[in-house]
């Protein structure tokens, strides 16, 4: 236990400030490059202010997360090889990301990657990393019910449909969230949080370590992306978070851990499918002043301030309850 808990506050703690080290500078590299975010037209306009600020920001927490997985292995703290195949998951959603950001502000047309190549590209990666932890042994096609002992046991075939179904979902779902300043980073460093402690339960040092630089490097990150935000994320950082997430529940073994711990997530996509099938059905109608809910709650008054500490709030409660009783 002394020797995970080492590993898991130096792979923190190296994250952080790898990330809070090389901040200014790549923020100065993106301004000078002018990677800057263009508001849509059709998103909210009280957000036009932030025009041009820095975009692909996550570069930031990507560096201080590899920089922190590196120190690990080199200092033979990671274990064994979980962590590479989750920084390589997270890699590839990021490199689909960075892709986007980069057409969309540097070419400044939208035709990188279509939808159908992304798709593909995601299900590939999915695909691969959940065929890999199976054949190394660390994922079995079993669906374990939190806060039940309910398991359901599947063919592998079935198994790894459902589960790269899930991943593709979550991982767009992370993206959606990073709609105003500091949330999807806050969230996130809450669920990295999580699987810090629920890794800590059962001696799981070597995925531990990974869950614990992703803490470190977006908690380094939200000292630049807090309100008023002085750096995005972007596609690069929010896709790379959403296969970091995927990535430490399937290595965790428990895929639909995601329900509870992911909660404001799951809340955020459901907001926006809701109000668009709605609004088809209805012939114009909404049920949210707008979607994803962050941008309701703004409409109805809600600081950007007052929206992050909420659903980081929420995030920590439903994170506590499974780590307790899940």
């Amino acid at each position: 236990m002394k020797e995970q808990l080492y590993a898991m506050f130096l792979s923190g703690g190296l994250a952080f400030a790898v990330s809070a080290a090389v901040g200014p500078a790549a923020i100065r590299a993106l301004r000078r490059l002018k990677f800057g975010q263009k508001i849509l037209e059709d998103g909210p306009t009280w957000h036009m202010s932030k025009q041009n600020t820095p975009t692909m920001g996550g570069v930031i927490f990507i560096a201080g997360i590899a920089a922190a997985l590196a120190a690990a292995f080199v200092m033979g703290l990671s274990g064994d090889a979980r962590p590479a195949y989750m920084l390589a998951l997270s890699l590839v959603f990021g490199g689909i990301g960075w892709i986007d950001d980069y057409t969309k502000v540097k070419k400044k047309r939208n035709k990188g990657l279509t939808a159908l190549q992304k798709l593909l590209l995601q299900i590939a990666a999915a695909a691969l990393f959940l065929t890999v932890l199976r054949v190394q042994g660390y994922l079995t096609p079993v669906l374990r019910v939190p806060f039940t002992d309910f398991a359901l046991g599947l063919p592998w075939g079935v198994y790894l449909l459902f589960s790269i179904f899930v991943i593709v979902g979550a991982v767009n779902a992370v993206n959606l969230t990073d709609g105003i300043d500091g949330l999807c980073a806050s969230v996130t460093t809450v669920v990295s949080l999580f699987f810090c402690a629920a890794y800590a339960q059962h001696a799981l040092t070597a995925p531990s370590v990974f869950s614990a630089a992703a803490a470190g490097g977006t908690l380094g990150f939200l000292l630049y992306n807090h309100f008023p935000a002085r750096v995005f994320m972007g596609d690069t950082g929010s896709l790379f978070l959403g296969g970091a997430v995927c990535a430490m529940a399937f290595v965790y073994d428990m895929p639909l851990i995601l329900v509870p711990v992911g909660v404001v997530y799951i809340v955020e996509t459901l907001s926006d499918i809701v109000q668009v099938g709605y609004y088809k059905l209805s012939g114009g109608k909404r049920i949210f002043k707008m979607a994803p809910i962050h941008h309701h709650f703004e409409m109805c008054g809600w600081s950007e301030r007052k929206i992050v500490r909420v659903f980081t709030l929420v995030t920590a409660v439903f994170c506590a309850a499974t780590l307790f009783f899940g």
